[in-house]
Parts: structure tokens; C-alpha cells; sequence
């Protein structure tokens, strides 16, 4: 069957490409809004099989994989900042603490209908952070488009303590090692 990634994230893209598969990418067209009384959870594992099945109609014969990330610190959503002072509101609030990363990952086989969804944990014990460090970080990384305006696979780094969870690739936003498994249900064996 064919694979279809259902994200226009070049990280994504990236992290995939790593399996050795073959596969293209398609762009989602789901609102990302939170539902009221959702919880990150609930949120990430809802646009994952969303952006999955969003694409199904023009992949009827593939496997979709979707997925959706979010940080949270003590219970409260970091989405993407958009823009520089959201990012220095974020990284304050994070400054000290342990944001959770939730990666939401779904593979959707099209022609079944059948959907694979988890939630996926990962935990960053950030530094304290000065509003100097803070801006130099902003100024060099510009992680915008990042949830929590984390880029953990660059200078991001220098902003962390450490980190607790099974699967790094899971804070880049695309668990590989749940999607082996997830794939290996479906039939297709990476190794």
C-alpha cells in the first residue's frame, strides 16, 4: 500500500524519511482549534486522526499517518507562538519547570477504514532561563512555528536540563517508534 504523510512539517517529512519507505505527503485541511473542555490529550489524538482522514478522499488505497503536537506546562496548552512575544511568554512560563510534550500519532488505512490513534509522552526539564537567554535563543532559533517555542533538534538544546521519555523523535512531533509498530500491524516490516 501506499504511504501518505498527512503534514506539510519539513521535521515530519524528515523524521519519516528515516524509515527507508516510500511515501508523499498531503496537506491536512483541519481547523486545529481546541474543543471546549478538551484536554491536551483528547486534542492531540483528535487532529491526528483528523489530518489523517482528511486526506483519505484523495488516497483512497493508502495508509495515513497523522499527528498533532502540543506542550503543556501544569496543565496548560503551548501551542505554536506565531510571533516573538508569545515565544518570550512561553519560554518564561517553561523557565524552571518540565513541559510535557503530547505528540498525537494516527495511521489510518483508507481502504479499511481502520485507525491506529495513541498519545505519545515526552518530558523536557527546562533550565532557568534569564530573559537574556531567552531572547538570544529567540533571536537565533526564531521557533515560531515550534510548539512551546521549542526547537529541540537545534539550539533548543542549550535550554534543557533533560529530557524523560521512550522516543526523542516524539518531541520532534513524529514517534517512530510507535509508527514501526503501527506498521507492522498493517503488514509493512521497516527492518
Amino acid at each position: 500500500m501506499k504511504l501518505v504523510l498527512a503534514s506539510t512539517s519539513i521535521y515530519r517529512k524528515e523524521l519519516l524519511s528515516r524509515l527507508g519507505l516510500p511515501f508523499v505527503t498531503a496537506t491536512p485541511e483541519v481547523d486545529e482549534s481546541a474543543q471546549q473542555d478538551e484536554s491536551p490529550q483528547q486534542l492531540v489524538r483528535r487532529l491526528a486522526e483528523a489530518k489523517a482522514c482528511a486526506v483519505a478522499a484523495q488516497h483512497p488505497d493508502a495508509l495515513i499517518i497523522g499527528s498533532d503536537q502540543v506542550a503543556t506546562v501544569a496543565g496548560r496548552i503551548l501551542g505554536k507562538p506565531g510571533g516573538h512575544e508569545q515565544a518570550v511568554a512561553q519560554l518564561r512560563l517553561a523557565s524552571g519547570k518540565c513541559l510535557q510534550f503530547l505528540t498525537g500519532l494516527c495511521l489510518f488505512n483508507a481502504r479499511t477504514g481502520v485507525a491506529q490513534v495513541e498519545v505519545v509522552p515526552f518530558t523536557v526539564v527546562f533550565r532557568a532561563l534569564d530573559d537574556r537567554q531567552i531572547e538570544n535563543y529567540l533571536r537565533r532559533e526564531q521557533p515560531y512555528h515550534c510548539a512551546g517555542s521549542f526547537k529541540s533538534e537545534a539550539l533548543g538544546i542549550a535550554l534543557c536540563e533533560r529530557f524523560e521519555g521512550e522516543d526523542p523523535n516524539a518531541l520532534i512531533g513524529l514517534p517512530l517508534i510507535r509508527l514501526t509498530r503501527m506498521l507492522e500491524k498493517e503488514g509493512i516490516n521497516v527492518i
